[in-house]
């Protein structure tokens, strides 16, 4: 009998640098109960250790990588998970714009092991394809089967998508939900928010949680994905 997989939950969320309800945002967290949280706009400066630290026990979640050496981008993880690895990038700043990054984590559950990583893309059309093209190369270059969630500032067919999505599963897409928009709340009307993965890794189910508590708890919808990863041989 074929062993269908190791089942994980992960979600993809922008929480706007805890702008707006803090309260909202961890009980959508919590009630999603997830694996691993990709965060971006996550603490990046003053204290960022204990604030990163107290939105993950806000989330019912420990840190696993990620903060000021990724430029906001944030690894949380579940006890469930194991975390056998962490790195952070920052990309090359453009003067006068923001700097940014990229986070990753070598996770192992349930014998099944694979990378997570996270990433913001710039604003920037003319800066986003070198940032896109260097989390590409870490993507292709990580050591387990990936799991890429990132805002890619950037919708389904640009330049900084595309390069990023090279070789991966398109969560949406595989789920039938590529029409389904992340952003913003308040007026939805473009998916901006990707999730990627592995092809050896199954989309089970995609979901853009849009309800009145997700509308306060940021600008963009939370993105839920159920997967199977595969068990180690």
């Amino acid at each position: 009998m074929t062993d269908p997989g190791v089942p994980l939950r992960v979600v993809s969320y922008n929480v706007h640098g805890q702008r707006d309800d803090t309260a909202a945002l961890a009980t959508v967290v919590r009630a999603a109960a997830p694996d691993v949280v990709v965060v971006q706009e996550g603490p990046r400066r003053f204290r960022w250790r204990q604030k990163s630290a107290a939105l993950a026990a806000s989330f019912g979640l420990v840190v696993a990588a990620g903060g000021l050496p990724s430029l906001g981008n944030l690894l949380l993880t579940s006890l469930r998970v194991r975390v056998t690895g962490v790195r952070c990038r920052r990309f090359p700043l453009t003067p006068g714009r923001h700097l940014r990054g990229a986070a990753y984590a070598d996770c192992v559950v349930g014998g099944a092991r694979f990378t997570v990583a996270g990433s913001h893309l710039s604003t920037d059309p003319a800066e986003r394809p070198g940032q896109a093209q260097l989390f590409g190369r870490d993507l292709a270059a990580a050591p387990y089967p990936v799991i890429a969630a990132a805002d890619l500032n950037e919708e389904p067919g640009g330049a900084a998508w595309t390069t990023v999505a090279r070789g991966l599963t398109d969560a949406a897409v595989a789920a039938g939900r590529g029409e389904t928009f992340t952003y913003p709340c308040a007026s939805p009307r473009r998916r901006i928010d990707a999730l990627f993965v592995d092809p050896r890794i199954v989309v089970v189910d995609y979901d853009v949680l849009d309800t009145p508590l997700t509308r306060r708890a940021s600008d963009h919808f939370p993105v839920l994905v159920d997967l199977l990863a595969p068990a180690a041989g």
